[in-house]
C-alpha cells in the first residue's frame, strides 16, 4: 500500500473500501469552519449531490466535506454517513437553535462491472471513511479508486486497472494547492508521447492507441465511466472563483486522458478553499490543473491488478508510443 500526505492546512482525507466487491469511498473533510467551494461538471453522465448549492447566487457559502464514491448512483448513500459523522461533531450550517446541518457535496463513478455489481458504498462506509480521515491516506486501489478502470474504448474486457492518486504544490509565499483524483476513464492515460494505461489488445499486454482508433473513426463500445476529483487550497477564494478554478482544473484531465469528457463520462471537479492566503485565482487554477494531471498519473502508477484486469505495473514497458 502506497500512502500520500496532504499538507494543505486543515484538510484531511479518509478512505473506506470493500476490496472483495471492488468498490469504495473517499471523504475529504474541510477545516472545521468549512470551506468556500465550487464545482465544474463535464461529460454527459454525471452522478452528483448538492452541486446546485455551489452556484454563487445560492445562500450557503461554506461546505464541510466532499465525498467521492464508487457504486454509481447507489454510492450516493455514503454521503449520508459523512453527514451523520459531522453532525455528531456539531459541525454544519446553523439552521436554528442547536440545529446544524452538515453540507456535504459528492460525486460518484461507475464501477459495477468489476467485482460485485451488488457492492456499493453505503452509509456505514461513508461514516467509517470520515472517522478515519487524517493527513495521510492510501492511494491506488483504495477509497473511490478501488474499482476504477481505464481504457474502455473497445469494451470493459480490454480495460486496465486504475485507482486514486494525489499531487500537490506548495509555493514559497505559503500557498498550498492539492488535488485528489479517482480515475475511471473511458479513455487512455498518457504522459507526453507515452500511453501508461489504456485499451489492451487481445494479447493482454499491448496497449492500443485510443487516439489512433478515434482518428480512424472508431465507434466506441457502450460503457459507463467517470473520473472524479477535488482540489484543496488555503487560498482566499469566493464560490465563483472556486468554480473558475474547477473549470481550469479540467484541463488537467485533457492533458492526461484521451478521449475525455465523453457522453458516458460524468467527469467532475470540486474545489474547496479555506481562505487563509491571498493568491491570484489564475495562479491557483493553473496549479490545480497541473496537480490534477499529476494525480491522474499517480492513480495509474499506484494501481494494482484486481478483478481480472492488469495494471500499469504489470505491463510497464509495453506502452504504445503513439
Amino acid at each position: 500500500m502506497e500512502r500520500r500526505t496532504i499538507h494543505v492546512p486543515g484538510f484531511t482525507i479518509g478512505t473506506a473500501e470493500n476490496r472483495e466487491g471492488l468498490t469504495g469511498v473517499t471523504v475529504i473533510l474541510a477545516p472545521e469552519g468549512g470551506a468556500s467551494a465550487g464545482v465544474d461538471v463535464r461529460g454527459c453522465a454525471p452522478g452528483t449531490r448538492e452541486t446546485d448549492l455551489l452556484n454563487p447566487e445560492k445562500t450557503v457559502q461554506k461546505i464541510h466535506a466532499v465525498v467521492l464514491s464508487g457504486g454509481s448512483a447507489f454510492g450516493l448513500e455514503s454521503d449520508s454517513g459523512v453527514m451523520r459523522f459531522l453532525a455528531e461533531k456539531g459541525i454544519g450550517f446553523p439552521a436554528g437553535p442547536g440545529i446544524f446541518v452538515p453540507i456535504v457535496c459528492g460525486a460518484v463513478l461507475f464501477d459495477l462491472t468489476i467485482g460485485s455489481s451488488h457492492a456499493f458504498p453505503d452509509l456505514a462506509m461513508g461514516y467509517k471513511a470520515a472517522k478515519e480521515a487524517s493527513d495521510t491516506f492510501p492511494v491506488g486501489c483504495y477509497g473511490a479508486g478501488t474499482g476504477a478502470t481505464v481504457g474502455k474504448l473497445t469494451g470493459f474486457d480490454h480495460a486496465m486497472k486504475s485507482g486514486a492518486g494525489y499531487a500537490e504544490f506548495i509555493l514559497p509565499g505559503g500557498l498550498y494547492v492539492g488535488a485528489y483524483m479517482a480515475v475511471n476513464a473511458c479513455g487512455e492515460i498518457y504522459e507526453g508521447n507515452h500511453v501508461l494505461a489504456g485499451a489492451l489488445a487481445e494479447d493482454e499486454k499491448t496497449i492500443l492507441s485510443s487516439h489512433d482508433l478515434m482518428m480512424h473513426g472508431y465507434k466506441r463500445n457502450m460503457g459507463t465511466n467517470t473520473s472524479i476529483g477535488c482540489v484543496m487550497t488555503n487560498a482566499k477564494l469566493t464560490k465563483a472563483e472556486c468554480r473558475a478554478v474547477s473549470g481550469m482544473a479540467h484541463d488537467g484531465y485533457a492533458r492526461a486522458i484521451r478521449p475525455v469528457h465523453t457522453t458516458m463520462d460524468g467527469d467532475t471537479v470540486f474545489t474547496m478553499a479555506s481562505g487563509e492566503v491571498e493568491a491570484p485565482v489564475d495562479t491557483v487554477g493553473y496549479l490545480a490543473e497541473e496537480a490534477i494531471r499529476l494525480a491522474i498519473l499517480d492513480a495509474v502508477r499506484t494501481a494494482e491488478a484486481m478483478g481480472g484486469r492488469p495494471a500499469y505495473r504489470n505491463i510497464a514497458g509495453n506502452e504504445t508510443g503513439k
